[in-house]
């Protein structure tokens, strides 16, 4: 585990692409276990899809824990992903397309107009070719926190996130050995000063 920052009441990891950050059904291996071998009071506050790396934050005390909690619940914290995505995209712009569980395919969801409100907004920084396929490097942030909600949003637009294999079409999927998507930044306040404090982390594709 790449650990970025450690105080008394918090913790700040780079997770890699492919690592759960919770234990699942049938596999233990996790951020959150491997952790908790070092740090037996760590609480998990927030997710990353597995194939997703980048910024986690982890609380080591129940007042941080109680603190973190809330700020994720009222969306005052600030996330930041990159992303390399299909095809060219206008050089910003944002997405409002409510999203649902699609029941018979799990753990994909879906599109639909009976879904949670979802909003992502999206900024171009830059346009390049990888494997013959013109695609865009783009920075991402949620404003919601929806399952799957980035990768679904710019399957929707026709620019999915490369190596995607839940939504990316076949010429995505194989323009990269893993899911091209990556916490960037990751800003809140300390649970105890209060002060802002920010995290980033560059990715690796």
């Amino acid at each position: 585990m790449n650990i970025l920052y450690q105080d008394a009441h918090i913790l700040i990891i780079n997770k890699p692409s492919g690592l759960l950050s919770q234990p699942g059904r049938t596999i233990e291996d996790s951020a959150h276990y491997r952790l908790k071998q070092q740090f037996p009071n760590i609480e998990l506050i927030h997710r990353l899809d597995q194939h997703t790396s980048g910024l986690m934050v982890f609380a080591l005390t129940q007042l941080a824990r109680k603190s973190l909690a809330k700020q994720f619940q009222f969306r005052e914290v600030r996330k930041v992903y990159q992303a390399l995505v299909f095809g060219v995209l206008p050089d910003q712009g944002h997405i409002q397309w409510p999203m649902r569980c699609d029941w018979p395919n799990r753990p994909r969801q879906e599109i639909h107009p009976d879904g949670k409100s979802a909003t992502t907004y999206w900024k171009v920084i830059e346009t390049l070719h990888i494997n013959g396929q013109t695609c865009c490097r783009v920075e991402l942030t949620p404003i919601t926190g929806r399952s799957h909600q980035l990768r679904v949003h710019m399957a929707h637009m026709g620019s999915p996130i490369l190596g995607d294999s839940l939504y990316a079409h076949e010429a995505a999927l194989q323009a990269f050995p893993r899911l091209c998507l990556h916490a960037h930044v990751l800003r809140f306040k300390h649970p105890i000063t209060e002060q802002p404090i920010q995290f980033v982390s560059n990715p690796d594709f």
